[in-house]
């Protein structure tokens, strides 16, 4: 099937004949310290913050729910216990990482190997003012958005079909990687079998599962999925969190 079928049978809402890429499931990775956070940290996993009236991962699972997925798993380690509540409210399914105190993400990949298929893969430190999920997903693809001038993102270079052929980080009036992420069956598959293969490398314990595939760009196939301004944040640190959010402001000066 063409990108143009797949793009008319979506628009006419016939779903029967695009089976084939029916979203599977979504996996939120929430399983880290977030050191940057601190003190906020200390006893409040950033996913479980409230932003602009909502608590952050809260809302990316009702956005999840409303685009029809509702299969949602979420990854945890740091103060697991504090995500429970999420099974009986939401009825996603936690699952613990057990490495996330001494790997990076990919340990969270991995955690949630045996789910993996059609899926979403997201971060608990999203925001979306506009619910960017769909039920049915034509290709694999990483989020991005455009920065002009310079920036220490992410950067892409992509062919004319989108594929991204090379990732660097830095770089000026580029489009750059930020958001979810959405793994077809076939990626799922091979980034998987490359993970299991180099996952007990010593070199592998503090890489980015953004850095795995950035290794194998040849072997594993992502496109660009280009996004406006204003639609997806990231917060990484408090400062990021107070210009998004100024309730928090009183927070950050009382910390100064």
């Amino acid at each position: 099937m063409t990108e143009q079928e797949f793009n008319l049978y979506f628009k006419q809402k016939n779903y029967d004949y695009i089976e084939d890429f029916r979203v599977d499931n979504a996996v939120i990775l929430a399983a880290g310290f977030a050191s940057r956070f601190a003190p906020l940290s200390y006893t409040t996993p950033k996913a479980l913050l409230p932003v602009c009236g909502e608590v952050l991962i809260e809302r990316q699972i009702r956005q999840l729910l409303s685009a029809g997925i509702h299969e949602i798993f979420v990854v945890t380690g740091y103060k697991q216990e504090m995500f429970a509540y999420l099974t009986e409210k939401y009825g996603v399914r936690l699952i613990e990482n057990p490495e996330y105190a001494s790997r990076n993400n990919h340990a969270s990949i991995y955690a949630a190997r045996d789910v993996l298929g059609n899926s979403y893969i997201c971060s608990a430190d999203n925001y979306f003012t506009e619910n960017p999920f769909e039920s049915h997903v034509f290709r694999s693809y990483y989020s991005a958005l455009y920065a002009r001038g310079a920036t220490e993102e992410y950067c892409l270079t992509t062919d004319n079909s989108g594929r991204i052929t090379d990732v660097r980080i830095g770089g000026a009036d580029s489009w750059y990687m930020l958001g979810h992420v959405y793994w077809d069956r076939a990626f799922s598959k091979s980034f998987l079998s490359i993970l299991k293969q180099e996952y007990d490398l010593p070199e592998t314990k503090d890489l980015l599962w953004e850095k795995i595939y950035m290794k194998h760009l040849d072997a594993l196939s992502l496109y660009i999925r280009k996004y406006p301004d204003g639609i997806i944040y990231e917060f990484d640190t408090l400062d990021d969190l107070c210009a998004f959010d100024p309730s928090y402001e009183q927070i950050r000066s009382s910390l100064r």
